[in-house]
């Protein structure tokens, strides 16, 4: 397995960095002939959820570098973690809470702002996007 890595790690960053949905689409239909017969479980766990692993092709293309990584959450965690590990026997349930939200607010300082902020207001009013663009809808005119 550690031989094919490096080629299963390409394949994979072929379906979630693909320019657009078709794309990505015909990446994982290829990761799965690829590799399905001899990781069956591993492929199945990744293509059951196919539509939620796309979804972000849904949303504006400037979202697409946040959603595609996980290190802002995984950094928060590991400075948690980190802290309450190395004073887990002189902290109450309390003492701990506290910790950890004064851990994650004095983290939150250095997020940088999420790229397309302006397009949260067209997510919010359920506009359509597809493959990042978003999808206009002719008005249509009614005959008078």
């Amino acid at each position: 397995m550690k031989s094919i890595q490096p080629a299963i790690k390409q394949d994979l960053r072929e379906i979630w960095m693909a320019p657009d949905l078709k794309a990505a689409e015909r990446a994982l239909d290829t990761f799965e002939k690829k590799y399905g017969a001899k990781y069956a479980g591993a492929v199945e766990c990744l293509t059951k959820d196919r539509d939620a692993l796309l979804a972000f092709y849904s949303f504006p293309a400037e979202h697409w570098g946040h959603v595609r990584t996980t290190n802002p959450i995984e950094s928060v965690f590991a400075t948690v973690r980190h802290r309450t590990v190395r004073t887990k026997d002189a902290l109450t349930q309390n003492t701990a809470k506290l910790m950890a939200f004064k851990l994650i607010t004095a983290a939150s300082r250095t997020w940088r702002r999420l790229q397309g902020e302006n397009q949260l207001p067209k997510i919010i009013q359920d506009v359509k996007f597809r493959d990042g663009i978003e999808v206009i809808v002719p008005k249509s005119h009614s005959a008078a």
